[in-house]
């Protein structure tokens, strides 16, 4: 009786006071963390009556949340800019108003540029600065051009809305969590630090709330991001100094919270308190990607990776020490100028010595504003390729080993989605395979025992155990 009053006692909200209801359409490029922002700036923007929407001829508002990382990354993104183009004049015929922005890396290295190339553009926005997004968006909708790239003073996270509990759920049981961004390593193939800035760590008491709003809206598992996630090193409550091995140890107790994971490592920031949190971490899934790039030390040199391959096996070895299950993931870079067929060849004997779970490799290309795209004795494409195909086929025959080792054993599957098949259902090992499980008993978000049954190309199959 009480609550009917209070309801009846509500003054009615005038139509002025409810937004309208605009749908925006994210394209997300890139990484993780590209995923992760995209997922902050359509919290933001509910705040100002935007919905999310699957269908882009539908949208009020297209984002393009760009990457910088691989070569023509800029021309990709003024590619689909020409078909926006085209879609929002069309539906400027039938007196449909549609804005079209430009996030992420390539807004940040190139909002200029892009504003000039393509004046259907309405919104260049950088990474640092997404939490202005609805503001940026009034001033175009006064008939601005909006150009918001400078690194922004006051700190982002603070600024963004909590994530909604209902869109979280929607977005399932697993979700990313930023605790670092930018970068201070200065490698010379690499536009992070010009694109994210130097290195900045969230606080403690940031992530921790952010956590566990995630756990609140049933988030089982959560990967922490950074572009070096492993150099986070954030304040704690106490006013000291926190690294990320005691940070996972707090994220280990969120009651609720059954999976961590973290990435992009540098092995320079791999401290003991990091490598003893997977010994001591039920909770701290065994899979670590660890960058090395390349396997011959003159090319680290020249890469200003500030390590030896000597050194990066003695840590694999610490690592599995403490560890014995963990999988190693990595990058690798062939081609990068100056890189000899010894060169090369070192690389393979790494990678033969340290044995990799799962690896992403690239041919070396240009980023313009790096040191590396101002080197000389570039290698040829040809040799690149030939490179590239031998590394690659030794990184999947170790990853159809590593799958093939795993039948048989009996694991905790976390279900996340449903399968292509009735009662199927798909999830992550905790080294991060695809498998696919009959566990009609089971539903999304449930942690259950299986047994691997066999081995795909790209995932693992498993059988229940009661």
């Amino acid at each position: 009786m009480t609550q009917e009053i209070a309801i009846m006692s509500e003054k009615p909200a005038t139509a002025a006071e409810i937004p309208p209801i605009r749908k925006v359409f994210v394209k997300t490029y890139g990484c993780q963390m590209n995923v992760y922002d995209s997922d902050r700036m359509t919290d933001a923007l509910a705040k100002d009556g935007y919905v999310s929407t699957d269908v882009l001829e539908d949208a009020d508002l297209v984002l393009l949340n760009t990457c910088h990382i691989r070569e023509k990354a800029a021309e990709k993104v003024y590619s689909a800019l020409g078909r926006l183009r085209d879609l929002k004049k069309k539906k400027a015929g039938e007196g449909r108003e549609m804005m079209i922005g430009v996030a992420g890396c390539v807004a940040q290295a190139e909002g200029d540029e892009i504003l000039r190339r393509a004046p259907s553009v309405d919104l260049v926005i950088g990474p640092q600065t997404y939490h202005r997004l609805p503001e940026a968006l009034k001033r175009v909708r006064r008939g601005e051009r909006v150009l918001e790239t400078d690194y922004a003073v006051e700190d982002k996270f603070e600024h963004l809305p909590t994530p909604d509990k209902a869109r979280t759920k929607a977005r399932g049981v697993t979700a990313f969590l930023t605790v670092q961004e930018g970068c201070d390593k200065f490698c010379t193939f690499c536009v992070v630090p010009y694109t994210r800035g130097s290195e900045v760590s969230r606080p403690v008491a940031q992530i921790l709330a952010e956590a566990t709003k995630l756990v609140e809206a049933g988030v089982r598992e959560i990967t922490l991001l950074g572009q070096n996630v492993n150099a986070w090193h954030g304040v704690g409550a106490d006013g000291a100094e926190w690294g990320l091995g005691e940070l996972l140890h707090r994220l280990a107790a969120i009651d609720g919270l059954a999976r961590l994971r973290y990435t992009t490592s540098h092995p320079r920031d791999m401290d003991e308190a990091l490598i003893a949190a997977h010994r001591d971490l039920p909770q701290l899934m065994p899979y670590l990607h660890l960058p090395i790039q390349s396997g011959s030390d003159r090319i680290l040199k020249a890469m200003n990776r500030r390590h030896t391959t000597a050194e990066y096996i003695a840590l694999v070895a610490r690592i599995k020490a403490m560890r014995p299950d963990i999988a190693m993931s990595g990058d690798f870079i062939v081609g990068f100028p100056g890189e000899t067929d010894a060169d090369f060849e070192d690389t393979m004997r790494l990678v033969e010595t340290v044995g990799y779970a799962q690896a992403f490799s690239f041919k070396y290309s240009t980023r313009p504003g790096t040191p590396g795209a101002d080197l000389g004795d570039q290698v040829p494409e040809d040799v690149k390729a030939k490179r590239l195909e031998r590394l690659q086929e030794l990184l999947l025959s170790q990853q159809r080993d590593f799958a093939q080792a795993c039948i048989g054993r009996d694991i905790e599957l976390l279900l996340e989605k449903p399968g292509r098949m009735p009662g199927q259902l798909i999830g992550r090992s905790p080294w991060l395979q695809s498998v696919n499980v009959d566990a009609k008993a089971s539903q999304i978000g449930d942690i259950i025992k299986v047994r691997i049954t066999g081995a795909g190309p790209n995932s693992l199959f498993a059988e229940a155990i009661s």
